[in-house]
């Protein structure tokens, strides 16, 4: 029996949490896996910052299209990568960016 006085600390399993949260410091992961994948080849290796989690989990949509997610669910994330990151020399207002939506398993902390 618990106490009225004791305290229960749950634990939740792994992905029941994002792995990130606004504000972190993220890479995009450079992969090139063969088939259709919606991470644009331009974006991958550039750093960006969280902006905002995006609710409720889901499934990877990456995964699912191929048949091999079998329900599980994560994170997507968005993410504002500064112009300056895709092309140097950039001319614009330092604080232009690109927004882009990204599933957890290609982010990378830094």
């Amino acid at each position: 029996m618990i106490s009225a006085s004791s305290t229960i600390q749950i634990v939740k399993a792994l992905g029941e949490e994002p792995a990130f949260k606004a504000g972190d410091r993220v890479r995009i992961s450079v992969r090139y896996p063969v088939g259709h994948y919606r991470v644009p080849i331009y974006i991958r290796g550039k750093q960006g910052i969280i902006e905002k989690i995006l609710e409720p989990a889901a499934v990877n949509n990456e995964e699912e299209g191929f048949g091999r997610n079998a329900g599980l669910k994560g994170w997507y994330y968005r993410v504002a990568v500064p112009l300056t990151e895709l092309w140097p020399g950039y001319d614009g207002a330092p604080h232009d960016r690109l927004v882009i939506e990204i599933f957890e398993t290609w982010l990378e902390r830094i």
